[in-house]
This record gives C-alpha cells, structure tokens and sequence, in this order.
C-alpha cells in the first residue's frame, strides 16, 4: 500500500515517488513555517482549513513573500539555507546557502533582494533575487534576529539580540548608518505603514520600543505581556497586534497613543502573526498547541482554531492576497 507524506510517496518497492501538486487559486491564503516536520503548511483563509503542505529543509524559522507573490522564501535554521517556493507549483524549486543560521529574513518593495539575518556570525546576507545568490554581507550587532524594510525600501531595521539594540542598514551602499538601544533581547520588528516608525518587541524587558525613523531615536516604550515576540501592524497603521510567547496572549496597541487598548487570550506559546490584506483578521501560530488562532480585528475576538500537524511546532506565518 502506498504511503503518502506530504508532496511525495513511497511506492510499494520502498522507492520515493514526487506528487505533482495541484495548483491552488483561493483568494487569500497563509503560509505557517513548522520546524517540527520540516514543512510549510498552507492554509485558506476562506475556510480556515489547512489545504497543503509542502516539504522544505531542516527547521524552517520565518518566510517572506515577493511583492508579486509568486515566491516565498523560507529560512531554514537547521541547515543554513533558504528554500525558494514558487507558490504556483506549491513545491520547493531552489535553494540559496547564506553560510550562516538563517533567522530572519525581509524582501525589498522592489522586489528585487532579500536581507536575511544570520544568528551565528552576526551579519546579513543580501540576495539578489534575480540570481538567487548571495551579493553582499553587512556586519551588525549580536546574534541579529529579526529584520523589516521601510516602505520605501531605503533602511532596513534589525534586531540583535544578544547585544540589545537595533542596526539601520542603508540599502543602497548596505552599510549600518545607525545603532539604536532598545530592551532587553530584542525580538520583532515591524514598520508603519508611512514608515515614520519602527516597533520593536523585547522578549526579556516584556515591552516594545517606538523607534522615529527619521531620527533614529526611541521615543515611546509600551509594556505589553510575558516575552513579547511577533509584532504586525494594520495595514492602515492604526493598530499594532504583539504576540507574548510567555502569557500565552495577544498586546493590540493603538499606535497613536502607543498604549495597549485590549488583551486577546491565544493558545500556548503564540510566536507568529500575521494579518489579512484588508486588516479584518490576525492569524496567531501557538506553537505548543500545534494551531493557529484567528483574530477578528473588529472585535479583538477569537473566532477560530486551525490544527496543523502534530508535533509541528509552527512558528511563523505569512499571508499572501492572491487576487
């Protein structure tokens, strides 16, 4: 009897056969990175359901997506590469090796390059997205984790964790221009939509520091749960949604007067979020729980649970609008 397994079987003589995927056309669709099988699962936002899966390599951490939304790129920690998915085939079609742990990773507008953070010798890889090749190294703090890039694709903003503070990388000559001090280990960062402002999660000082971009300064620091990780804003910047990894809880802090307006209660261990393209529902990975939690933004309620596979410990998630 045949055994299927994700994207490919193995047939009755113990040989591994590929699975043409199907194409998939729902309208909005997540992408959960699952260290804990080595997949990315792919879910419809329409129904709630996780429809795919599709094999990548070892501990896949956190993804981004092109502007065109044809390719998904996908840090894989446990082997020092990224996994190129073309989202029409749904399969793995190249891989790109950085020569570091891959950590976080962030897409030009344009399109065109990829900044990925390398936890083990502290530096950023640039990849032109073209080639698929490696074509620049910048050197920034301790242990970078986390990267985003202003909207108009000027800086890009990174977290270094062991050194608790944040490099602004000037994309065009790929040199640090400014080093920020923030809290204690800090984790996410996102941009405001007019990029005035960048929001920086502390995992170990349970708060998030508002960065003014023009003047590279932090001008707000706001307590939210225990060991504050993910971050997303809205997409009309007035809401910015912290996952606490450590209070098992969502901090939804309106970002005019940078205080937490409301508290939404999550499964176990939420680390990734993301939100739909028109800001009405925040999808939550809870990693010990193996699901995800979706969020109605206008009523900061939960209105869903989506299992994903055991033993998945899914970590990360983007949403990609295929319309």
């Amino acid at each position: 009897m045949d055994i299927k397994l994700y994207n490919f079987f193995i047939n009755e003589k113990g040989r591994i056969q590929l699975i043409t995927p199907p194409p998939i056309i729902y309208s909005v669709l997540a992408y959960v990175a699952n260290p804990g099988n080595n997949t990315v699962s792919i879910i419809d936002t329409e129904t709630n359901l996780m429809i795919y899966n599709i094999l990548v390599r070892s501990m896949p951490y956190r993804l981004a997506i092109t502007p065109d939304g044809t390719r998904i790129y996908v840090a894989n920690y446990g082997d020092l590469t990224i996994s190129v998915i073309d989202t029409i085939a749904n399969a793995e079609t190249a891989t790109i090796f950085t020569g570091g742990d891959p950590s976080g990773l962030a897409i030009t507008p344009d399109g065109t390059r990829i900044y990925v953070t390398n936890e083990d010798n502290n530096t950023i890889s640039v990849i032109d997205i073209a080639t698929n090749t490696v074509i620049a190294t910048v050197s920034v703090g301790t242990t970078p984790n986390e990267v985003a890039i202003t909207p108009d694709g000027n800086h890009a903003y990174v977290t270094n964790k062991f050194s608790d503070n944040v490099s602004v990388i000037n994309t065009a000559t790929n040199t640090v221009i400014s080093t920020i001090s923030v809290g204690y280990k800090p984790s996410g960062v996102a941009i405001t939509p007019d990029g005035n402002h960048a929001y920086v999660t502390n995992k170990f000082s349970d708060n998030v520091s508002v960065i003014n971009t023009a003047t590279n300064t932090v001008i707000s620091t706001i307590f939210v749960g225990y060991k504050p990780s993910g971050i997303v804003i809205t997409p009309d910047g007035m809401y910015a949604y912290v996952t606490n990894v450590g209070s098992n809880n969502i901090s939804v802090i309106n970002t005019t007067t940078n205080t937490v307006t409301a508290t939404v209660f999550v499964g176990d261990a939420p680390s990734g979020i993301a939100i739909t393209p028109y800001g009405t529902h925040v999808y939550v990975t809870n990693e010990f729980n193996d699901n995800v939690s979706v969020i109605n933004t206008a009523t900061n309620t939960v209105t869903s649970i989506i299992d994903i596979k055991s033993n998945s410990f899914p970590i990360r998630i983007l949403i990609k609008n295929c319309m």
